[in-house]
């Protein structure tokens, strides 16, 4: 398939700049696959569509404040420096995103903090916006990554025409968090609730847990006509012995599987038995889902409403089908669904 045929025409008001005010909240569309039928739900009826024992696969990280605002040596310009991933503890060297590029050149020094509480030296270019620095920080890791969250900020999309506040550093985090490392949250989890995880519990629905660090990649736009030829960044996963003791128990006794997100279903897609069943497993995956593809795990998904010609929205239509997927999204803009990462959810089933 081409690119151009995942593009429509998104209202721009439609994208949604802040939370509902409780989670659960958010409206709910259910697609059908077998036949065809779309439906108008609220979150919680999620538990409507699932029984005693089946699995709700979840990807636990956690979004770190990824977003840092600096100046310049001896200009004073203003840089917006993006974390990206920490290449080595011990020198403190990170791979960023810097804004203006133009303006940051190997051997420059950033300041940040008020005070200069934080020094960095730019050591790389290794794209045209990507740099390699190494902060110039004495102190232990503890104090390092306190500094780190004292002068960050929420990584809010871009879409999002806000600066972030306290409440994102809540929100824009599910409540299942555990390992840092995403610079962007797997936002079909947002939806759930301690009350509503535990309503899920109480009805018998098992969770697992796998860890997939969401890199900036899965948001970059896809520059090829041709998806064959599209790369994705590679992400850091791990997917543990328990979470599949619990998908593969499910599967074998003939029970559900719906993967929490995009991301949780890159993770699982990545490994996988030749009886497709979860293996455990650890390390970095660039898997790419377009049509046509074959799902070897979950049979159910949840995920938000994407923009248009993104991997995200690619991936659902391989799942839900393009036409089924493709009239939803017409049915949400028409129905006013709000989009992307604080927007409304969607279940494929």
């Amino acid at each position: 398939m081409k690119l151009s045929q995942f593009r429509f025409d998104l209202p721009l008001n439609l994208i949604a700049q802040n939370p509902t005010k409780r989670r659960e909240d958010s409206r709910l569309m259910v697609i059908h696959r077998a036949t065809g039928q779309i439906e108008n739900k609220n979150f919680k009826d999620i538990l409507d569509y699932f029984d005693d024992k089946d699995v709700f696969v979840v990807n636990n990280t956690k979004v770190f404040p990824a977003r840092m605002y600096g100046r310049k040596e001896k200009t004073g310009a203003r840089i917006e420096v993006f974390l990206l991933r920490e290449l080595n503890k011990p020198n403190r060297l990170w791979d960023v995103i810097v804004d203006p590029a133009r303006k940051i050149r190997v051997g420059n020094k950033l300041y940040f903090g008020e005070n200069d509480e934080l020094v960095a030296e730019v050591i790389d270019n290794t794209t045209s916006r990507g740099r390699t620095i190494r902060f110039l920080w004495d102190g232990d890791d503890e104090s390092f990554k306190k500094m780190l969250e004292f002068l960050g900020e929420t990584p809010l999309p871009k879409y999002i025409k806000r600066k972030p506040d306290d409440e994102d550093r809540e929100r824009y985090q599910t409540v299942y968090a555990k390992h840092e490392g995403a610079v962007a949250a797997p936002t079909a989890g947002l939806h759930f609730s301690q009350e509503l995880i535990k309503r899920c519990e109480i009805k018998g629905i098992r969770f697992a847990e796998i860890t997939l660090h969401t890199g900036l990649g899965t948001f970059r736009p896809i520059e090829v006509e041709d998806l064959s030829k599209h790369k994705m960044d590679a992400e850091y996963y791990k997917i543990d012995e328990e979470a599949c003791r619990i998908v593969n128990k499910a599967k074998e006794t003939g029970h559900r599987i719906c993967s929490i997100g995009t991301t949780t279903m890159r993770g699982m897609e990545t490994s996988f038995t030749a009886q497709k069943l979860l293996k455990p497993s650890e390390g970095w995956t660039n898997i790419f889902i377009h049509p046509p593809y074959q799902f070897n795990v979950a049979d159910s998904l949840v995920t938000n409403l994407h923009l248009p010609k993104t991997s995200l929205l690619i991936m659902v239509c391989a799942f839900a089908g393009y036409d089924l997927t493709m009239e939803a999204y017409k049915k949400a803009i028409k129905d006013k669904y709000r989009f992307f990462s604080y927007g409304d959810a969607m279940l494929v089933v």
